[in-house]
């Protein structure tokens, strides 16, 4: 059987400017201001005030960046894949929509270099913090539904139809479940030291693993 795979890449970094660069150290700030308060005094007993002063910024500028105490512990939400590698994902020829998928998110979450520190930081307060942890969840959930119905236009491109296979949704949430695993694998994998360039290598080393994985099944 020949197998078509699909080789991982992610975009070539370009430096940011000057005014960009002002506006990551900035939104950190206060990222990592609100984090450490919350760690220090528990989210109930922290307010918007008390984080714009530890970050020495003004509530304009904390409300420029973030809604709320609640939004800023949670994180900006992912931008939006872009249009042309969704249209290139949803035109695919690729038999392996899993890893498609996973090249696809991957490439998007490469392409931002976040800070490992700050992302594991967020995510230890999140789970300590019941009512943030199940707005996470609510949130993931909808992103994994965008992801679902990106999946579902792959499918009727390729001419399936939900009225031919009646439970082709539940395929395509099945398809980003996998697909959602295998990035969840990889962040473990990744040292809260570590810099955006082993954050990108991980993700690609899973991805590795995954096409792997799916060539040994079909020539077993």
């Amino acid at each position: 059987m020949t197998t078509t795979t699909t080789t991982t890449t992610t975009p070539p970094r370009t430096e940011p400017g000057l005014r960009e660069r002002k506006r990551i150290a900035t939104q950190q700030a206060i990222e990592w201001a609100a984090i450490d308060l919350v760690n220090r005094l528990g989210y109930d007993h922290v307010t918007v005030d008390m984080i714009c002063e530890a970050a020495m910024v003004s509530p304009g500028t904390f409300f420029n960046y973030f809604g709320s105490k609640e939004g800023v512990i949670l994180g900006p939400k992912p931008p939006p894949l872009p249009d042309e590698a969704v249209a290139a994902f949803v035109g695919g020829e690729g038999s392996h929509v899993v890893a498609d998928l996973v090249t696809l998110i991957t490439a998007a979450i490469a392409a931002h270099d976040p800070d490992i520190d700050l992302s594991h930081a967020r995510r230890a307060v999140i789970l300590a913090t019941p009512g943030l942890a199940s707005r996470e969840a609510a949130r993931m959930a909808e992103l994994e539904e965008g992801l679902a119905d990106i999946v579902l236009q792959r499918f009727e491109a390729q001419g399936r139809r939900v009225e031919t296979t009646p439970d082709l949704a539940d395929e395509a949430r099945m398809v980003v479940l996998l697909a959602t695993s295998v990035l969840r694998f990889a962040l473990p994998n990744v040292h809260p030291d570590a810099a955006s360039d082993s954050f990108r290598e991980s993700l690609e080393h899973a991805t590795a693993l995954l096409h792997r994985l799916i060539r040994t099944g079909l020539d077993a």
